[in-house]
């Protein structure tokens, strides 16, 4: 089959289009002909040698995928050949097919593309795992999300909507106005002044009760005084770099504060389908009434990967990168 390539670890210019062996389902799994993939960040980390796969995944790149299934594993009866489906892979898809875990694999609703499925399952699993399995966000609470415009940032910012809490985002000024339509009630230009006043000034001292975090080191501090008592802190990515300066760990315990780092890849297989089993429950009836939708900024034939990938280094997107495969 056909697949996007990393001829050595390095930067865009690395990635190719050439042939891969063609992966066999087993028992349990659902080999799907791949009609679109999507960008994250992990895709760019390991196409430079700085985040390998879990044991036992493709190596190739790509953490979701939308197709129809082209063969069923024998054990499988939940789907068949020719269903449309969606869902979260370990790797593999950047290629022409992929193998899905039947328990992984999620219908495509009718009023969605294969682009637009094929954005949902990495930013919206990531986003529903932070607000509500290590947040326990609760309707009228509030939280801060960091990065609003990104693929996590506007899934998170929909979902937090929908489990009616108060919605306050950061981002850079020409994003602004994306994510107040989404549904943040307030957007912060993190840019033009330190977030940690607006935040308070926003809440009235109070602050927030659930915070989530793609930054680290650079932001810890002022995310800490933005939390109110008993606030939750959870950690996806320290794109800002992972050191602390001068921190005062009193405020943690004065605060009774609670900080969860997390990622979704390296977990097991049985918390992602549970994972995706929950999320799924609560958020597709959404995807197709509408309420919730993909944010896609824009859409690449997967001939154009580095150019993608290009695209998303230079933080220029609002929403997800999808590649179409043909």
């Amino acid at each position: 089959m056909k697949a996007i390539l990393v001829k050595q670890p390095g930067g865009p210019e690395q990635l190719i289009l050439g042939e891969y062996e063609q992966p066999l389902p087993g028992p349990y799994e659902l080999l799907v002909r791949v009609h679109a993939t999507a960008l994250n960040r992990a895709d760019t980390l390991q196409r430079q040698g700085k985040y390998p796969p879990p044991k036992g995944a493709s190596p190739l790149l790509g953490l979701e995928m939308a197709g129809v299934v082209e063969e069923a594993g024998i054990s499988c009866t939940k789907y068949k050949k020719g269903d449309k489906v969606f869902g979260l892979l370990p790797g593999g898809g950047y290629a022409e097919y992929a193998i899905i875990h039947e328990d992984m694999a999620l219908p495509v609703p009718a009023n969605l593309s294969m682009a637009e499925a094929a954005a949902i399952p990495e930013v919206f699993l990531t986003a529903y795992q932070a607000l509500v399995w290590l947040g326990k966000l609760q309707a009228g609470e509030r939280v801060l999300i960091h990065a609003g415009a990104s693929g996590v940032g506007t899934a998170a910012i929909q979902l937090a909507r929908a489990l009616k809490a108060e919605v306050l985002v950061t981002a850079s000024e020409q994003k602004l106005a994306a994510c107040l339509v989404l549904g943040a009630h307030k957007a912060i230009n993190y840019k033009e002044v330190p977030f940690e006043d607006e935040v308070l000034a926003y809440t009235n001292s109070e602050g927030v009760n659930v915070l989530v975090d793609f930054i680290g080191g650079p932001y810890f501090n002022q995310n800490i005084d933005c939390l109110r008592a008993d606030g939750r802190m959870v950690l996806l990515a320290t794109l800002g770099g992972g050191k602390v300066d001068a921190f005062d760990l009193r405020k943690m315990l004065a605060k009774r504060l609670q900080v969860t780092g997390s990622t979704l890849r390296s977990r097991s297989r049985d918390y992602q389908i549970k994972l995706t089993q929950e999320m799924s429950a609560f958020a597709l009836p959404l995807f197709r009434n509408g309420s919730i939708k993909p944010v896609i900024d824009s859409v690449f034939n997967w001939q154009q990967a580095a150019e993608a990938h290009r695209y998303m280094e230079e933080n220029r997107n609002i929403g997800k990168i999808v590649l179409e495969v043909s």
